[in-house]
């Protein structure tokens, strides 16, 4: 844990599908202080999307959050990242397919680790999904920014098709289940 502006600054590393999709949730969360999109959990270093896209480089698509852990918890975390993209699908999301839309939670520590366990645990317990849930938990590998034209794609192209269709109802299920935690500034 890093002390950096009187906040506990922490980081959190998961795959959900399409980066521009959990980018866009993630960046609305109160406590979230930056979201990166990019590659995790492949083979080789400094991948560029168009290896990504042919699925043969090991990667995720993911992102990397920066979050203030003193006004979001991990936990708080993890329950807007299984709410918001299906667990239960391997390889793909919606009409996403290939092991780079894998989910995926990389943890940064132990806790981290436990945390997520528990949480899987929990959800598959309780029967949350209709399927099982295939949502992989593995330790942190490198993390590769994506090119420019990557980061920050729903607010920045918010009238695009794929933004209508595909983040516009992720977004309107984070405002409806969790608009207790938004940030109002954003």
């Amino acid at each position: 844990m890093n002390k950096q502006n009187n906040n506990l600054e922490e980081t959190a590393i998961f795959a959900g599908g399409c980066f521009w999709c959990t980018e866009a949730v993630f960046q609305r969360l109160n406590g979230v202080e930056k979201v990166i999109s990019g590659y995790t959990g492949g083979d080789i270093k400094n991948p560029a999307y168009r290896e990504i896209c042919t699925g043969r480089t090991g990667h995720a698509e993911g992102i990397q959050i920066s979050y203030d852990s003193s006004k979001v918890s991990y936990t708080e975390l993890l329950e807007v990242f299984f709410a918001t993209h299906d667990p239960t699908t391997l390889n793909r999301q919606g009409n996403d397919v290939g092991t780079q839309y894998r989910s995926e939670i990389f943890y940064t520590n132990l806790d981290q680790k436990k945390l997520a366990e528990e949480f899987i645990a929990l959800l598959e317990k309780e029967h949350i999904f209709d399927s099982p849930i295939v949502t992989a938990i593995s330790e942190a590998k490198p993390f590769y920014e994506a090119e420019q034209g990557h980061q920050n794609y729903y607010n920045d192209n918010k009238f695009q098709p794929y933004c209508q269709v595909i983040i516009d109802p992720k977004i309107k299920k984070l405002n409806k289940y969790f608009s207790d935690k938004l940030n109002t500034v954003k």
